[in-house]
């Protein structure tokens, strides 16, 4: 039998194609260790901005590809097709970060009744969020579209999740109004479904007219704002700006629009992917990235063991049922799909309303 990848020229990512690998023989595993089939996985505009900053935050390390290509890590389920590990059965669903592929050989350490860890040493670069898998079979949160709506939206959740706190525990920097671009993304109306709940706030989305539908629709924007009207929105107040589009110009536009009342200006996302490399100085405050790891270390160290999961588990809890109205869940098989799948997603003509589960195998 043979494996399947999906790879991609790191320096163009519109260069892609399905290579063939040799299986691992199940016998030849190293102890400890484990071969999973990858059953499926979701594509989203978070995946290519893994793929965008994978030089920078290592995640080409992750997935070893062939000298120039890499494969782009993507959230999903797989199932235990061989084990070296005495506590891991064949048979298992694992949850975690997987590569666009149908196979993966994971190094099992830490395993515990809940999860384990991949202790590859090229996987150790990384934040270890991303070498944990969660052990979910027969678990009915993961089953079926439960399943699928975790692995669209469970990672950008978190960071939807981490942002609001990181926010509300800086009292906003005195902000009223919260501004989020790419209001249409997952991970900005992860946010908005937060902040929404917040009294004393108003949340505006910024989105292209032909997304003003759909965020308007979702119910968590206080007010929607085409990227051609945002010099019209009011300078009076205060304003806390959360960039989710990567966009140099459109950040540009509304510092100098807002001026000193721009008082945060939070980089997250790169779903424009239209990010300038020197960028002047700006009026208000200074565009910083958001890095998702240091908030979740400072609140595990300040709420301690469990805290993070158990707030997080409960913000999850109350999104999850909207997810259905909001998300069609579209479902792609085979190297084929899974390419015309990626290109859309990479040129952005993915509808804001389908969440995409692919997988490799026909």
């Amino acid at each position: 039998m043979n494996a399947t990848d999906f790879i991609v020229v790191r320096n163009d990512l519109q260069q892609c194609k399905v290579i063939e690998t040799e299986l691992p023989d199940a016998a030849a595993l190293p102890a400890d260790a484990l071969l999973v089939k990858v059953t499926r996985f979701a594509l989203t505009a978070n995946n290519i901005t893994y793929a965008v900053i994978g030089e920078q935050l290592k995640y080409w390390q992750l997935f070893p590809a062939p000298e120039g290509y890499g494969i782009i890590p993507v959230w999903g389920l797989g199932e235990v097709i061989a084990s070296k590990h005495p506590n891991v059965a064949v048979g298992e669903t694992l949850f975690g970060y997987f590569p666009m592929a149908s196979h993966l050989v994971i190094e099992a350490a830490d395993v515990s009744k809940r999860g384990l860890r991949d202790a590859a040493a090229h996987r150790q670069q990384v934040s270890p969020v991303y070498n944990a898998y969660s052990r979910v079979s027969g678990d009915p949160t993961y089953a079926g579209r439960n399943g699928d709506y975790r692995a669209l939206l469970l990672p950008l959740f978190m960071l939807s999740f981490l942002v609001d706190d990181f926010l509300a525990e800086n009292e906003f920097y005195g902000a009223r109004r919260v501004v989020l671009s790419s209001a249409s993304s997952k991970t900005a109306f992860g946010l908005a479904h937060l902040l929404h709940k917040r009294k004393g706030l108003r949340v505006i989305g910024l989105t292209s007219k032909g997304n003003v539908d759909f965020v308007t629709s979702l119910g968590c924007y206080d007010e929607v704002v085409t990227y051609d009207q945002v010099t019209a929105m009011p300078q009076a107040e205060p304003v806390a700006y959360v960039d989710m589009a990567g966009n140099s110009a459109l950040r540009e536009t509304l510092h100098r629009h807002f001026g000193a009342q721009m008082v945060y200006s939070g980089r997250v996302g790169l779903t424009h992917r239209a990010s300038e490399p020197d960028e002047p100085a700006l009026p208000g405050a200074r565009p910083v990235w958001f890095f998702a790891p240091d908030q979740i270390r400072k609140r595990a160290r300040e709420w301690g063991p469990g805290g993070v999961d158990q707030r997080f588990g409960a913000a999850w809890a109350e999104l999850a049922p909207h997810l259905p109205d909001w998300i069609k869940v579209v479902e792609r098989r085979g190297p084929a799909a899974v390419r015309e799948a990626y290109l859309k997603t990479l040129e952005g003509r993915v509808p804001p309303d389908q969440g995409l589960i692919l997988s490799l195998a026909e």
